[in-house]
């Protein structure tokens, strides 16, 4: 059985501004290298074999930390698990998108990656992780529309309507073919 910790970044100032972020390149602000420093303080008492992040500064710092505290290196840059590209609303806040296009804004083609693309994408990525490290545990760094994309295609089952907390660690494991979630959206090291 392979296990795969997908957690997703700590926080931005982005984040706390309500912006989309997509493929911007943000670094992480003060709360969220420590939300970085609590979830690997968290995983310190675990096995974990292998740690990779997504190419986007946020998610390479949050594996960064970790990675330290765990006494791993950094396994590779993943950009297959890149955010997703959020074209014309990258950078803007929900009331600047309604100001711009309008309150049926989502209906418009704004150049946004479309839901199918970024779940195949995405669940390539964390399939060949899973074929180089079988029977290993391996932790995944990334986004968090991204990651619920990557869930919708390997557990389609899995109700992911719930949005991602900041560095919330979502664990699934494969055994054959298949897919199965044991943790969604577990923030609970953020809760001291």
């Amino acid at each position: 059985m392979t296990t795969v910790g997908l957690i997703r970044h700590g926080s931005t100032a982005w984040n706390k501004e309500g912006r989309v972020q997509g493929h911007t390149d943000n670094p992480l602000d003060a709360e969220g290298f420590q939300q970085a420093a609590l979830i690997a303080e968290r995983l310190s008492g675990e096995q974990w074999d292998y740690i990779y992040s997504s190419d986007l500064l946020r998610a390479q710092q949050t594996a960064e930390v970790i990675a330290k505290r765990l006494g791993i290196e950094l396994a590779g840059i993943v950009p297959g698990i890149r955010e997703m590209y959020a074209g014309l609303i990258e950078g803007t806040t929900q009331q600047e998108r309604i100001e711009r296009w309008g309150p049926d804004w989502k209906t418009l083609e704004l150049g946004l990656e479309t839901p199918e693309a970024s779940e195949i994408r995405g669940s390539q990525a964390i399939e060949e992780l899973a074929e180089k490290h079988p029977g290993c545990n391996i932790l995944i760094v990334s986004h968090g529309v991204i990651l619920r994309s990557i869930l919708r295609k390997l557990i389609p089952e899995l109700d992911g309507t719930v949005l991602l907390k900041n560095t919330s660690i979502t664990r699934i494991t494969k055994s054959g073919t298949s897919w199965h979630c044991d943790l969604y959206n577990c923030a609970e090291h953020l809760e001291i």
